[in-house]
């Protein structure tokens, strides 16, 4: 959701798409043409388009706007392309998640109770590999064990239009000296968070996606965010706060 945006409910067609597009990646791995949400929902092109509208302002998907046929681009916790990413799923590859954070709370969806998940990523600086393995929202392993996950882009620019921004710019970094190598690359400054704090991060999302099927939108405002960062034990200091 844009920063900022004044409070909403979703509509009972939103809510009944949002359904459908949780419940078809998890069962196939990529996001559903309007046709399949067509012949699960009966609904015609206009009640779709205006539900995918109302989700992409409430923090859902992500569209590529110029499109007829609606292209989705992410769908929380979802990546349509190719990100930093890849999860695999009894050995093989699934999909992508969205960004590290979004993949920290990937295997706490319902219909992946049980199941384990591999996230291969690599760090940014050197792309020397990067793995992760959790099982309903816990950790498993992580090699290698000094991982960490980089945040460059600053609470102020979250969701200034979309989350494409935010999540590209949510990576596993090997250490802190990777992250501060990282840094110099991209001419930044960033935050670090360790598994356990991203963990109690995205603990409101885990709770909700796909369990609280009224789930409503979230509100996205850059100093609140910052401000339950540093509850955390998270330093935000270099972003200014």
């Amino acid at each position: 959701m844009p920063q900022r945006v004044p409070e909403f409910q979703f509509s009972d067609d939103a809510l009944v798409v949002r359904q459908f597009l949780y419940e078809h990646w998890c069962a196939h791995g990529r996001g559903p043409t309007l046709r399949e949400i067509h012949e699960k929902t009966g609904f015609p092109r206009e009640r779709i388009v205006t539900a995918y509208r109302e989700l992409d302002l409430g923090g859902i998907v992500v569209l590529h706007q110029s499109t007829q046929n609606m292209s989705v681009i992410k769908i929380q916790p979802f990546s349509a392309f190719a990100s930093q990413v890849a999860v695999y799923r009894d050995g093989r590859f699934f999909t992508f998640a969205g960004c590290a954070m979004e993949s920290v709370a990937f295997s706490r969806m319902p219909p992946f109770k049980g199941q384990t998940f591999r996230m291969e990523s690599y760090c940014p600086c050197c792309y020397a590999p990067v793995r992760v393995d959790f099982r309903d929202g816990e950790l498993l392993a992580a090699a290698p064990a000094s991982v960490l996950i980089h945040v460059a882009v600053p609470t102020w620019d979250w969701n200034r239009i979309d989350i494409t921004e935010m999540c590209d710019g949510m990576n596993y970094v090997v250490d802190a000296s990777h992250a501060e190598t990282y840094e110099r690359k991209i001419g930044r400054r960033g935050i670090l968070m360790t598994i356990e704090q991203a963990k109690r991060f995205v603990a409101g999302t885990g709770d909700n996606r796909m369990v609280d099927y009224h789930w409503p939108p979230v509100s996205v405002n850059p100093e609140k965010i910052a401000k339950g960062l540093k509850a955390l034990g998270v330093d935000v200091s270099p972003w200014g706060y």
